[in-house]
């Protein structure tokens, strides 16, 4: 929509205007918003359209779309007409003696279909405020039926018609935080009852004699590897040393969920499964996530395996083939088994591990070897994975700093040699891709470190640079932090249907996703692509190809909501901890000095929480301080800390 506005602004002519974007041309023209000279459209010059911004105090403020706009204009409470904060809005400029100012006179997309407001009462009156920015939120109810909801409430509301759709809870009870985070991006933990019976349907198990048509893979001892927590096992792994062969077996979940059924327009909607600290709401329902679709142990199921012929001496994939199969995982091993069984601790191992562990060691030095290779033209970021553990009243307790181990790097080079191999198979379908950053972003990132003594010199070679710079985080102990610098400096990955494009951050020319379709839906639609071609089904392939520009957009949307209600509840149990433990003394580390308000991360008993920081003194970026927690708003999840002691990075 946003290229579309911006088109209208500068002059478009009618014949080009999408079809998508006809009704909202026909409401701009009612409006008389929209002059038309000769089949041109063009933006009268006294309206402007653009995002809206509201601060904490109320004010609006508009960024127009178009170019030689000037700069923002400024929307006052009064004059928001029901606009609320990320919405697209038609805005009239008007002018006072204070300046140009603006009025909304129609909202044109609502940054969301729905809010999450709780009830506040100020002195006597009873008022709506908006969860995530605390703003007052107009519903249509009177004093006496706020009253009667109660102070505290949280409600959803839908964005239009403002009717309330659902009572979530009350603010004080930490178990509405589930809640709250699903509501603020429309997600839903329970499916409808046409997608339950569809895949119940399927029953607990598979006779591999039905499939005649499949190669019967369960002679092959795979096995699986995952978090101890895992209930949803979407891969599985075997390499035959003898004939230098890696399988790469993923759950066949394109069997199941047809294109068009309950199961499928589901999980179309939900893009992604969500992972919070206590529980999953996944992508598809349980009896397939966690039963049919998930390649448990000791069962046969139906998998999708990408069959790699290696050269292990020079760390290169020979050839690559893809089957319909049946396969039988033999083990299920957790990450922390498997790296106790990497570092000469075999005290766990069973009688019947042998087959597997026979291959296993191999393999981890032959992807070691493939690793040293792709990071040649590649990048490598460390990230500290926080997991929470949440009491029965999911309130937190306790975190827990997750970093790759060998084990996860074994799992990790095998997808991606999967992922990559699935990528070479079409022209036209759906990449995981991530753009080249700006030559002048990173350049910006290391003069920010210049002038806090960390110096790094920048070569023409993007890859050498992040090198360099990560070395010399690693000597000062600072590495995970220049890394997040880094990343943020960066594109984020997408996917997108433009196979030129690549993944820089892998070094990878071509990359898609292919090995969780439990969990993903971009890896069902690769799927579903990659058995059209193998079965030549034309016209089923261009049924994807005519609609895979669509979906590509869409499940980066969906990726992105995912995380954010994964980190939006992460935010709450942090603040409800944070303000148990008002008025003490907490290590932290300043990660951000460019805006007005500094902002730290916990680096203590409990880790990650986000700080804004109260400082008499300028901060610098990563100084190590002692805060004291001074207040805590719930309903927004936001920790305010005062610095009481500061050590400068030791340069």
């Amino acid at each position: 929509m946003k290229e579309f506005l911006t088109q209208l602004t500068n002059g478009i002519k009618i014949g080009d205007i999408d079809k998508a974007y006809k009704e909202i041309f026909e409401k701009l023209v009612d409006r008389k918003a929209v002059k038309i000279d000769d089949d041109i459209a063009k933006l009268d010059s006294k309206y402007r359209v653009g995002q809206i911004d509201i601060s904490s105090k109320g004010i609006g403020y508009l960024d127009s779309f178009g170019v030689d706009r000037g700069r923002d204009l400024i929307i006052d409470e009064v004059n928001f007409n029901g606009a609320l904060k990320g919405d697209i809005v038609l805005a009239k400029r008007v002018f006072s003696k204070r300046g140009a100012k603006a009025k909304v006179v129609l909202v044109l997309k609502r940054s969301s279909k729905v809010s999450v407001v709780y009830i506040d009462k100020i002195d006597s009156q009873y008022v709506a405020k908006d969860i995530k920015s605390d703003l007052s939120f107009t519903l249509p109810l009177s004093q006496q039926k706020l009253k009667s909801i109660g102070k505290g409430a949280v409600l959803k509301v839908d964005n239009e018609s403002l009717q309330i759709l659902e009572v979530l809870g009350e603010i004080e009870d930490p178990k509405v935080d589930e809640k709250i985070s699903l509501a603020l991006y429309d997600k839903s933990e329970f499916f409808p009852k046409e997608a339950e019976e569809e895949a119940n349907s399927f029953g607990d198990s598979v006779d591999k004699r039905k499939y005649k048509d499949r190669v019967d893979l369960t002679h092959l001892p795979f096995c699986t590897i995952d978090p101890p927590d895992a209930k949803d096992f979407d891969d599985a792994i075997y390499f035959d040393i003898k004939n230098d062969t890696l399988y790469v077996a993923i759950a066949d979940v394109s069997e199941y969920v047809k294109e068009g059924s309950a199961l499928d327009e589901e999980a179309k909607k939900r893009g992604f499964s969500i992972y919070l600290p206590h529980k999953s709401i996944p992508m598809l329902p349980r009896a397939l996530s966690e039963n049919i679709c998930s390649l448990k142990p000791n069962e046969d199921r139906l998998a999708f395996v990408c069959k790699m012929e290696l050269d292990s001496k020079n760390f290169k994939v020979l050839n690559e083939s893809f089957i319909n199969g049946v396969i039988h995982s033999k083990r299920r091993f957790t990450y922390d088994e498997i790296d106790s069984f990497i570092e000469g601790d075999l005290s766990a191992k069973r009688e019947d591990d042998d087959e597997i562990l026979d291959y296993l060691m191999p393999l981890k030095k032959v992807l070691d070897g493939f690793r040293r290779e792709r990071l040649k033209s590649g990048c490598e970021f460390h990230s500290k994975e926080v997991r929470m553990i949440l009491d029965e009243n999911q309130n937190l307790i306790k975190t827990r700093v997750e970093i790759e181990t060998p084990s996860h790097a074994l799992i990790e080079d095998a997808m991606l040699l999967a992922n990559k191999a699935a990528a070479k198979r079409f022209e036209k379908g759906i990449f995981r891709v991530h753009e080249r950053p700006d030559y002048e972003k990173i350049e910006k990132v290391l003069d920010e470190l210049e002038k806090i003594g960390v110096e790094s010199e920048m070569d023409e070679d993007l890859y050498k640079s992040i090198q360099n710079l990560q070395k010399i985080a690693d000597e000062r102990g600072i590495r995970a932090e220049v890394d997040r610098l880094l990343i943020q400096a960066q594109q984020q990955a997408c996917y997108s249907i433009d196979r030129e494009l690549g993944h820089f951050g892998l070094g990878f020319d071509l990359y898609t996703h292919f090995t969780s379709p439990i969990r993903r839906y971009s890896d069902l639609i690769v799927h579903r692509l990659l058995k059209a071609l193998l079965s030549n089904h034309k016209k089923l392939i261009e049924y994807i190809s005519a609609n895979i520009e669509v979906w590509a957009l869409r499940v980066s949307e969906l990726e992105r909501e995912s995380v954010k209600v994964e980190w939006d509840y992460m935010d709450r149990k942090y603040a409800r901890w944070a303000r148990e433990h008002k008025g003490e003394h907490f290590k932290a580390i300043v990660a951000d000095v460019s805006s007005s308000v500094p902002v730290a991360f916990l680096d203590d008993e409990i880790y990650g929480a986000r700080l804004f920081l109260m400082s008499d003194d300028e901060l610098e970026l990563f100084d190590r301080v002692v805060v004291e927690i001074v207040e805590v708003n719930i309903p927004q999840a936001k920790i305010i800390a005062k610095v009481v002691e500061r050590e400068r990075l030791d340069v």
